[in-house]
């Protein structure tokens, strides 16, 4: 009979505990977007990689994000109170998921200027690379039901989270995108 050494055992139920953990935090991100699949764009399906411009006007592919590492994409308005309302939680993943995610905030530009939302991202400083969709190219392609419709694509380019509205829970999504085990990282 072999034996075990204690330390590969710790090591393997690790493992175990992250995969379980992963999984969990997977089930969680899906039971809070079942409501928001009624409209918008599928889960599961490939993020479009549209060009929308910046606000100086400057055209980003978003190709150059969204298979190459995870995106999260917020369709939002200045006036829009749910996305006031996920101000602070976006502040708050980005200040924890910003160096692995890419942020991108599209302004749907309904009753909007480019100077007026330029303005406000200059006041408000949101924790997104802001651009100004006033051809619609990235509202045809999402298909956004609201503002504050939040998409979250994996490293391959894959849908795993949509949602809309100012109390979502966008954690278990970016952990499972990152790979990361626990929403304390072990650190409890």
């Amino acid at each position: 009979m072999t034996t075990v050494h204690p330390v590969a055992r710790r090591a393997s139920y690790t493992r175990v505990l992250v995969h379980v953990l992963v999984a969990c935090a997977l089930l969680a991100a899906s039971a809070g977007r079942a409501a928001a699949q009624d409209e918008g764009i599928a889960v599961g399906s490939a993020a479009p990689a549209v060009t929308v411009p910046a606000l100086d006007g400057t055209p980003v592919d978003l190709a150059r994000y969204i298979g190459k590492k995870p995106v999260l994409i917020e369709f939002w308005a200045t006036w829009c109170t749910s996305c006031q309302a996920m101000m602070p939680r976006l502040t708050a993943m980005h200040e924890r998921f910003g160096g692995e995610v890419e942020f991108i905030g599209i302004n749907v530009t309904i009753s909007e200027t480019r100077e007026g939302v330029a303005a406000y991202v200059k006041e408000h400083a949101p924790p997104f690379l802001t651009l100004y969709d006033e051809a619609g190219e990235g509202a045809r392609a999402y298909n956004p039901p609201a503002t504050s419709f939040i998409v979250i694509a994996d490293r391959s380019g894959r849908i795993v989270y949509t949602g809309a509205g100012g109390t979502q829970n966008l954690e278990p999504a970016l952990l499972a995108v990152t790979g990361r085990a626990s929403p304390t990282n072990g650190k409890e």
